[in-house]
């Protein structure tokens, strides 16, 4: 299948069009920056980009390099300390969505952004750990995840449990006193996985073009389940495609 995009630019797209409606979004460094920002330049202009520094509607011209890029101090509303902007702002309840990336996910969008198992007689690998994702999973309306889909990556078991998303379960959210609905998507390079409002259990909803089912079990790491007719995504468009790329290409001239 010859297409003008890469699976990595249709994930960002897809993940930028969730966000369509949303009036504030706690923003993850990385992959959910990326979104982020490409949804404010496309679908939702008006939305708040909140950052973990203590950011308050960061409008930068550039994907920023860390949560501490003086880019999104200068470009935003208002600058806060950090203990406001998650015991005011966040662990009350005031932002929508939550979008973070994730190192491992299991099959209830339980995240591992901390450690990786090496094998026997291998030290541990050591990643960025948790930073703000535990509250932010906890406390937003809504979270978002956005990574690429590997069996790697979509584990059976969490080499270690960072973040709640789902716990082992329907009820787990609620006996732990967590106040949003947590996960509802997790968009990848393959597709979209949503929870099952039964089970929980992250199922795939949608294929990205050309992408068939088997080819999404085959990179998950438990037996996934699909929605018996899995909707497909739509390719981006030219406007979507040139605004990503004017984002990225920034990125880079600034580097």
């Amino acid at each position: 299948m010859t297409t003008d995009w890469t699976p990595d630019e249709l994930m960002t797209v897809n993940a930028a069009r969730a966000l369509a409606g949303a009036g504030t979004c706690f923003v993850g460094i990385g992959l959910p920056s990326t979104a982020a920002n490409l949804a404010r330049r496309t679908h939702n202009p008006d939305l708040v980009l909140i950052y973990e520094s203590g950011t308050l509607g960061s409008k930068p011209t550039r994907l920023p390099l860390s949560i501490g890029d003086g880019e999104l101090a200068e470009t935003a509303d208002a600058v806060v300390s950090v203990p406001e902007i998650f015991n005011y702002w966040l662990q009350a309840g005031r932002i929508d969505v939550g979008f973070l990336g994730a190192a491992q996910v299991d099959r209830y969008a339980n995240i591992n952004t901390s450690v990786i198992d090496r094998g026997p007689d291998r030290p541990e690998g050591r990643l960025p750990g948790a930073g703000g994702a535990p509250e932010i999973a906890a406390n937003c309306g809504r979270v978002l995840m956005v990574l690429r889909h590997s069996t790697r990556n979509f584990v059976r078991k969490l080499d270690f449990t960072t973040t709640v998303g789902h716990g082992s379960g329907p009820g787990d959210r609620a006996r732990l006193g967590l106040r949003g609905a947590g996960p509802t998507a997790v968009l990848t390079d393959l597709g979209i996985l949503r929870p099952d409002p039964d089970t929980a259990e992250l199922v795939l909803t949608d294929l990205h073009p050309g992408v068939t089912v088997e080819q999404v079990r085959e990179a998950t790491g438990w037996e996934l389940t699909a929605a018996p007719e899995p909707a497909v995504t739509e390719p981006p468009t030219p406007e979507e495609l040139a605004a990503l790329r004017a984002l990225k290409a920034a990125g880079r001239n600034a580097a």
